[in-house]
């Protein structure tokens, strides 16, 4: 009788581990915010033209471990600009939140509704090489009640 409770025990104890890993692996799919903006930086570097042997347009790169830094909506008039998506100084703007994305290159950051832009930290400064028809940089507008996503590429070494 001892044996089966300590089975028993064992079975328990297995179902609960299996399960409690089911559920972080269901968690770690999902956004962890209800509200604001997530994403995936990666870097791309070399030749990114394409051709034979060479990588499609849009494919590639590698997730990045970086300081993701969000701002309320940035515009070119706003910033200093330096060579290449990088951005010398801002004027009179301070980040909103600041978040490091993991080495799957993965963020997510809560966020109130409204307009935002999103920079990384490179070891030359604060990048970004996106910006609209508004020369707003990498403006992201987040809605009430979603997660925005993006993804944030860095391609300062690469050539297109």
């Amino acid at each position: 009788m001892r044996n089966a409770h300590i089975l028993l025990a064992v079975l328990l104890l297995a179902l609960g581990t299996a399960c409690a890993q089911k559920s972080q692996r269901r968690k770690a799919n999902q956004p962890s915010v209800k509200q604001g903006i997530c994403g995936t930086v990666i870097v791309k570097r070399g030749n990114q033209m394409p051709g034979p042997g060479a990588p499609r347009p849009g494919s590639g790169g590698s997730p990045a471990e970086r300081e993701v830094l969000i701002f309320p909506l940035l515009n070119a008039s706003q910033v200093d600009m330096g060579d290449n998506g990088f951005i010398k100084s801002v004027h009179e703007a301070k980040p909103v939140k600041t978040v490091r994305s993991g080495k799957d290159g993965k963020f997510c950051v809560d966020l109130p509704a409204g307009q935002y832009s999103v920079v990384v930290r490179e070891p030359k400064g604060l990048y970004a090489n996106l910006t609209d028809g508004q020369n707003n940089i990498f403006p992201v507008s987040v809605t009430n009640g979603k997660a925005e996503t993006v993804i944030v590429e860095i391609t300062h070494q690469a050539v297109f």
